[in-house]
């Protein structure tokens, strides 16, 4: 019977295909370890425990949803398809989704990005504008349907119906919240539409309140040549907002009553249509994202990711090597002119002078034998401090230099 021999590129496929094929998407806890963001953002680490380790790779596709940043020593939980990378003959975990263990994702990335945006003085008070005590314009920056814009607009009325209110609808939970924030924050700016803007929502959970949290709305805030009221859930509820506004309303209805002094009370609402239309839109992006996410999950589409997470994986490894190797010669060649440059200040004529040797000239001439000499010759001997000058009176010649 013929022996079935294998090549070290079949077996490695026979094993992927094996793993790959058999092996659902399953949840994995443990330690990262050896954490690296890489240039082209895809995330790189080790997942560890007591006793064994495994490779984890998170494409720059979904490492850009992930909340949080990862650390070394922190313990995660992923949910993710086991892959093998051909070229390394390695197997890894290619991960989906990542949640930290114990403390929630939103959590950490609250207190990363509130530790961060700290430290580069988002937050001093040097930064605050002041409110102008008589403001014409007022810019809301919120959603059109919630209840804090209705308590908002109701005290306004109230206790300034001479002021001009501008309404800028948001939407203030969900994917593209803060994005919707910071562009209403940008825009008022342009255009100059207000005296004072108030940004918020009513209370909620964290997770309800996250928009407010996100460093695209803070940057927003911090950048307004518009003093910006902050007014984000109740009293007991803190955003990152809240630090970077140049001021914190503990409510909405707070935010109206300290902007403007009190005056008659007058009555407006919104139209329902915007929120309706909204609602709508909400319908129609979901059921497209629903399409696309059923096309992502297609098996030809799958392979097809898979072969270009195989060129990715491949691009850094030989990025990475270029790297080190360019660094090496670069190392070498400066090593080899410091040696160089040492060899010619030593060899150098003054150098040697300065040791106690002397140089002798005639006309202009190095003297290096005596047979360039005669009796009565005039020559010039240099030394380190200085020269002088002689006549030959004698000529006496080395037998071995004969």
């Amino acid at each position: 019977m013929e022996k079935k021999i294998y090549s070290v590129t079949e077996l490695t496929r026979t094993i992927k295909n094996l793993l790959e094929t058999h092996l659902p998407s399953l949840w994995l806890e443990g330690e990262v370890s050896n954490y690296k963001r890489h240039y082209s953002q895809h995330l790189y680490f080790t997942l560890k425990d007591a006793n064994a380790q495994i490779a984890a790779v998170m494409w720059r596709s979904r490492a850009v949803r992930l909340p949080f940043e990862p650390e070394d020593g922190m313990h995660l939980r992923v949910l993710g398809n086991v892959r093998v990378y051909e070229q390394g003959g390695r197997y890894q975990i290619d991960i989906l989704q990542a949640e930290p263990a114990g403390v929630g994702s939103l959590q950490i990335a609250f207190e990363q990005l509130k530790a961060r945006l700290h430290a580069e003085g988002l937050f001093d008070d040097s930064h605050k504008k002041p409110l102008p005590l008589f403001p014409k314009r007022i810019a809301l920056v919120t959603s059109p349907t919630g209840a804090a814009i209705r308590d908002m607009l109701n005290i306004l009325s109230r206790r300034a119906p001479y002021v001009d209110i501008f309404i800028l609808p948001v939407a203030v939970q969900g994917e593209n919240a803060a994005a919707s924030i910071a562009d209403a924050i940008e825009m008022c700016n342009r255009h100059r539409c207000a005296d004072v803007i108030i940004t918020g929502r009513g209370g909620g959970s964290l997770e309800d309140l996250w928009a407010f949290n996100e460093e695209r709305v803070a940057r927003a805030v911090f950048k307004s040549r518009i003093p910006v009221i902050s007014a984000v859930g109740h009293e007991t509820d803190f955003t990152i907002t809240d630090f970077v506004a140049d001021l914190r309303a503990p409510t909405p209805s707070a935010a109206a009553e300290l902007v403007v002094t009190d005056k008659e009370e007058w009555l407006a609402r919104l139209s329902g249509q915007a929120g309706r239309l909204m609602q709508a839109m909400r319908h129609l992006l979901q059921y497209k994202n629903d399409q696309l996410n059923r096309l992502s999950e297609s098996h030809v589409m799958q392979r097809w990711q898979d072969r270009l997470n195989q060129n990715r994986q491949r691009l850094d490894l030989t990025h990475t090597r270029l790297s080190g190797a360019m660094n090496q010669r670069l190392l070498r060649e400066n090593n080899r002119l410091q040696l160089l440059e040492r060899t010619l200040r030593a060899t150098h004529p003054d150098t040697l002078i300065k040791r106690g040797y002397s140089l002798t000239l005639k006309n202009g001439r190095v003297v290096t034998t005596v047979h360039a000499l005669k009796e009565g010759d005039t020559v010039e001997t240099r030394l380190a401090d200085g020269r002088f000058t002689a006549q030959v009176a004698t000529i006496k010649k080395d037998d071995h230099h004969a």
